[in-house]
């Protein structure tokens, strides 16, 4: 906890408050049973170095990405000119092996085992043995189309890419002002069945805060929308302070002829996040981090069966290495299945049947719309993680949506499954789950600097 002496500077007493705010988001969550202190500990001590090791590896590294699709909504002014605003894409010996193993023709099987003799870089998930039908530009699943929460377009795009996560990571770049603003804007206001007449506690559109009136008018209305719409609201929230926070802890410090100094940038942090600064929307944005982090720690738990399945394989070429990487994967995921405070989703789409499916077709369009905001984004490299992550959370819709799916899986690779992820839907998955482990890793951080200051 933080001390303030009686002759403190007015920077000290900042700090003071900021610090005691970022201590305080503390206690359960709404809408759940779990506290913030299983969470981090669970997190920080179990999880985090473990998931960290795991995506560093190429299966998880690589990611097809389309970054020159227009916006469908607005006329973008320009793409964002400042260099840290560039994606890295992969080297061209890695792309062409990359690619070699997703070039399906008619004949997939076959296809399959050329890309497994050859040993190209690249991933074959158990989905490819039921393809119904294929062609240079297209692939279809035999299951779960209703169910798919993002598109999967970028993946047979001829305008698509692998990018190299780890050369592009999710960190300050410059892009900010109006074109930002009005990413997050059309995001919120029309996407998370709100009315126009409700405003948000804090306008982008102002760079203002707005009224207490309308603040509480807000929450009144969130707290009177079904549990379905609350969590949607507070994963779009969860996601948004998520971003943030990486924003500020690989902020850019020192950039000149010499060096260019990426690291934790404390003012920025409680620019966004401290509760007198941000009209009390600080501590509230840090908890529907959690939130979201309780959701797809339930999806990874939720999902193992498929990924115990033998036929499964995290296919790169090197056999020793993609049996070792499996089994941090299961490891994982098994130890996501011991998190001893799930999110019950139970509460989620219960009651009338006809009024529940139309509830969850009404989200998984909202999700879908967001999905395709995320091409508005003028910085490319903003795009990139934007696209990953809402493809990762859209995956963690769909498996949290296919539970009868998930349970009646085959237990023989001779059977047809009933249900099934693309290599790509995996990649986002688990990196988005990555982003949001890493952002409560980074909280600890903050709090330990905010404490020194005091």
């Amino acid at each position: 906890m933080c001390c303030w002496a009686g002759r403190a500077s007015f920077k000290s007493f900042l700090v003071f408050l900021c610090c005691l705010y970022v201590s305080k988001v503390t206690g359960n969550l709404d809408d759940c049973a779990c506290d913030v202190e299983t969470i981090d500990h669970f997190n920080n001590d179990q999880l985090f170095p473990k998931l960290q090791n795991l995506l560093e590896s190429d299966y998880f590294r690589f990611y097809k990405v389309n970054l020159n699709k227009p916006c469908p909504f607005w006329t973008s002014s320009s793409h964002c000119g400042l260099r840290h605003c560039a994606v890295k894409p992969c080297s061209p010996v890695k792309c062409i092996k990359i690619s070699l193993c997703f070039q399906y023709s008619a004949d997939a099987n076959k296809q399959l085992e050329e890309c497994e003799k050859e040993q190209h870089l690249g991933a074959v998930d158990v989905s490819l043995r039921w393809v119904l039908l294929t062609d240079e530009k297209k692939l279809y699943y035999s299951s779960n189309l209703d169910l798919t929460v993002c598109g999967s377009a970028d993946e047979a795009s001829p305008d698509s890419q692998y990018v190299d996560l780890l050369l592009n990571p999710e960190r300050f770049t410059g892009y900010k002002g109006p074109e930002a603003w009005q990413i997050w804007n059309s995001i919120y206001e029309e996407n998370c069945f709100k009315p126009y007449t409700v405003k948000r506690p804090l306008l982008p559109d102002s760079f203002r805060s707005s009224s207490g009136g309308e603040a509480r008018k807000f929450y009144s209305w969130l707290d009177g929308q079904c549990v379905e719409k609350r969590a949607f609201y507070r994963l779009v929230s969860g996601l948004h302070a998520s971003i943030n926070i990486h924003l500020s802890a690989r902020y850019l410090l020192d950039d000149n002829w010499f060096q260019r100094e990426w690291g934790h940038n404390v003012t920025e942090f409680r620019q966004r996040f401290d509760s007198e600064l941000t009209a009390g929307e600080g501590p509230k944005r840090l908890r529907n981090l959690y939130f979201l982090y309780l959701i797809e720690l339930r999806a990874l738990a939720k999902v193992l069966p498929f990924f115990q399945q033998p036929s499964f394989h995290l296919y790169t070429g090197r056999p020793e290495e993609d049996k070792k990487h499996k089994e941090q994967l299961l490891q994982i995921l098994q130890l996501a299945r011991s998190f001893p405070l799930h999110f019950d989703e139970r509460s989620l789409f219960a009651g009338d049947e006809k009024e529940a499916a139309k509830l969850k077709e009404d989200i998984r369009l909202a999700f879908l719309n967001i999905s395709k905001i995320m091409d508005c984004v003028d910085c490319f490299k903003c795009r990139l993680w934007g696209k990953l992550q809402t493809q990762g959370l859209g995956t963690v819709l769909k498996i949290l949506f296919s539970e009868r799916q998930i349970e009646a899986l085959p237990m023989s690779s001779n059977q047809r499954p009933s249900f099934q992820l693309s290599r790509q839907e995996i990649v986002s998955l688990f990196n988005a789950f990555g982003r949001i482990s890493t952002s409560v890793r980074e909280l600890k951080n903050f709090r330990s600097m905010l404490a020194e200051e005091r």
